[in-house]
């Protein structure tokens, strides 16, 4: 699937005969080769004319508009040519605006400074721009160039995998669309929301928003359009399996864009005909037509687009047991998608490269790539995206009962009405014409009532939707990332082992590292289960007396190997008095997670301290440490909800970033508070607040 940015691109053909086929294309990719650069020329060197002839004329002043529009008009011809010749020239026309106060043409050349620094991966410098060219068009309220920046600010987050940012803009988008009757524009954009659901494998609900896409291009009447969309639905139907509507859509998008000569959707096309040979497992196919995309790619600047079609070649290499092939595309594909920081590239090339390497039986090149492919995958599934994906559906439903009910309101209204004309045709009897009024106005109230309670359950119901979504994504993304990465790295340990890829003395290697990940996986499921019980079964606070001093004891006693493991030395200063009204088991929750925290984050050779002060009717807990310490950003963050922070600490231990969050509930649900002061490379200390047990145990007896 490729992102529509600024305008459409990429795509393959249908040839009846293999050996025609062969010669046919051969011929036809030389002469298209020779042709790109005539092609891709023409309109720049008629616009440089223009410019030329402009500058030429007497009284000529750079700041001139028309001057101005078309230094920006052969900026956006460059995009998938010359792109420093995009930048140099944006920022010409930039200057030349502001100085004219041109405010359309300012807004035009920061669109052409965000699109130079997406092609290079420069995600902030690119989505600032595009703010800013958004923010100016939106003053001039120049609806068509708008929608062009939306579009790609749209595209530039869904490239970051941001899913949640970019649909919120494609909607906005689609909206301003449909008032403005911007045909093309609304057809991008809903391909464009297709894209992400096909990204996130919603593959039904893909298929609905093309079922969109093609009716508007219909209307359109545009070849080219639909070729675009073809292309983008073969890449769909290849990653469903349907080879064959993937074969025929890219076949006949192929041929449009060879009569047209539309040189990026072309390469595009020939990579998506590779990939549907490659998943018939037909490598020589599959490489002919990567390499055909490979050599118009040698005419475009366009390093996005090389990522798919390198991988793609790396995996028919592969395929074909030439190891060392695979690897050399594999590696480019992976370093450019790490340049231009395309999260989705990165993660389909270390997928491919963790094979290439297991295949080489370079183990642990292979549990690397497979843990960075892990990590990206969780970041493109993250919660954000499912959530706004889902509330998409959740809307479009909402927005349907709503239509429904003011449909049958208007129905109910027109009964009324008749009602009332009724009344007024037989006015000579008062009392019937009372009658119906007063009948008219009970109905009246009836429905108003009905739909008042009616929209209050839909709002309830939303709103009871949300909050599900929210504690069981947030349980999901805990258990995807912080569970199924250590775990996902065991199995594939024990896989290997199994299989005989491995030997005894290469698995007790990787011994240490297999028992550090089954201790995280342990206080983490404890963290969980206590937490998930709290959220989803509503725990119940049972409070007792209790000795504080025997609960640190325990848990200093429990972490002690760890402690001896970094030379930290745990002190606890509580005296034998200090006795606490609160639930000992979720208190124990509390200890067990500030010392594991501060062992966490403290250096070999340091010191934690644990003491307890009279406050009145409370004691003062506290859980000092010579650690790293927080920066005030940080601490001002650490206790906010939804804030659940997951950090490495000084030998690189794994944590949730549920433990604070289950700290603080627990402390606030037997009547405590809790805050956190620390400085950087000075330590931190933990506080929290507890009743004393006098007063309440004199109550109890």
């Amino acid at each position: 699937m490729r992102y529509y940015i600024g305008m459409r691109q990429f795509a393959s053909s249908i040839i009846k005969h293999q050996n025609v086929f062969t010669r046919s294309v051969s011929c036809l990719l030389m002469a298209i080769l020779c042709f790109i650069p005539t092609c891709a020329q023409d309109d720049s060197k008629s616009l440089q004319s223009k410019i030329e002839s402009l500058r030429a004329q007497e009284n000529f002043q750079v700041t001139d508009t028309v001057h101005i529009n078309l230094l920006n008009q052969l900026g956006k011809n460059y995009r998938f040519y010359k792109t420093d010749s995009l930048l140099t020239i944006s920022k010409q026309a930039l200057k030349y605006s502001q100085n004219a106060e041109y405010v359309k043409g300012q807004s035009e050349s920061y669109l052409g400074l965000g699109d130079y620094y997406s092609g290079k991966g420069e995600r902030v410098a690119a989505i600032n721009n595009y703010t800013k060219a958004l923010v100016l068009s939106k003053n001039i309220e120049a609806s068509a160039l708008t929608l062009r920046i939306i579009n790609n600010l749209a595209s530039e987050y869904a490239f970051k995998g941001d899913f949640a940012k970019s649909l919120s803009n494609y909607l906005k988008g689609i909206e301003l669309a449909e008032e403005k009757g911007e045909l093309e524009m609304l057809s991008i954009m809903n391909e464009n929301i297709a894209g992400l659901y096909a990204s996130q494998k919603d593959y039904d609900q893909a298929q609905i928003f093309y079922d969109a896409v093609k009716k508007l291009n219909e209307k359109l009447g545009d070849e080219v359009n639909s070729a675009q969309t073809m292309s983008n639905l073969a890449s769909l139907y290849a990653d469903m399996g349907k080879l064959d509507y993937a074969m025929f859509n890219v076949n006949r998008s192929i041929s449009i864009f060879e009569d047209n000569q539309v040189m990026d959707w072309l390469a595009y096309a020939y990579e998506i005909k590779g990939k549907v040979y490659l998943k018939q497992n037909k490598y020589q196919w599959a490489l002919y037509w990567y390499h055909q995309g490979e050599l118009l790619h040698e005419n475009l600047d366009d390093d996005r687009g090389k990522i798919d079609l390198f991988n793609g070649i790396a995996e028919a290499y592969l395929g074909q047991k030439k190891d060392s092939l695979a690897q050399k595309y594999a590696m480019e594909a992976y370093e450019i998608s790490n340049r231009i920081n395309f999260v989705e590239g990165t993660q389909k090339c270390a997928k491919t490269l963790y094979k290439i390497s297991k295949n080489r039986k370079e183990f642990r090149k292979a549990l690397a790539f497979h843990e960075i492919y892990q990590e990206v995958s969780d970041t493109l599934h993250r919660k954000e995206n499912k959530k706004s994906l889902t509330m998409l559906k959740t809307r479009e439903e909402y927005n349907r009962q709503k239509q429904e009910l003011i449909e049958a309101n208007q129905i109910a209204l027109a009964k009324q009405r008749g009602l009332i004309y009724a009344g007024i045709i037989v006015l000579i009897i008062f009392a019937i014409i009372t009658f119906f009024i007063k009948r008219a106005e009970k109905i009246q109230k009836r429905l108003n009532t009905e739909l008042k309670a009616k929209k209050e359950k839909l709002e309830a119901h939303e709103a009871a939707l949300t909050d599900s979504n929210e504690t069981k994504t947030k349980l999901f993304s805990i258990i995807g990332h912080d569970l199924r990465g250590p775990i996902g790295a065991l199995q594939g340990l024990l896989q290997m082992f199994t299989d005989g890829e491995m030997n005894k003395s290469e698995f007790f290697e990787f011994i240490p590292k297999l028992k550090s990940d089954v201790d995280h996986i342990y206080f983490t499921l404890n963290n969980l289960l206590s937490w998930g019980n709290s959220q989803m079964n509503g725990s119940t606070t049972k409070a007792s007396v209790f000795s504080l001093e025997s609960i640190v004891d325990e848990n200093i006693n429990l972490l002690s190997e760890l402690s001896k493991s970094k030379s930290i030395k745990i002190v606890s200063e509580l005296s034998g008095n200090t006795l606490i009204w609160s639930d000992s088991n979720q208190i124990d929750i509390v200890v067990r997670n500030l010392i594991s925290n501060a062992l966490k984050f403290t250096p070999e050779n340091g010191m934690i301290t644990i003491k307890a002060q009279e406050k009145n009717d409370n004691w003062e807990i506290a859980v000092r440490d010579t650690g790293v310490g927080m920066d005030k950003v940080t601490v001002e963050n650490l206790f906010k909800k939804n804030n659940n922070i997951t950090t490495y600490g000084t030998n690189n231990e794994k944590g949730t970033g549920l433990g604070l969050s289950l700290c603080k509930e627990m402390v606030e649900k037997n009547g405590g508070t809790i805050w956190v002061e620390s400085a950087l490379r000075k330590g931190s200390t933990f506080f929290f607040t507890l009743p004393k047990a006098e007063d309440k145990y004199s109550q109890a007896s």
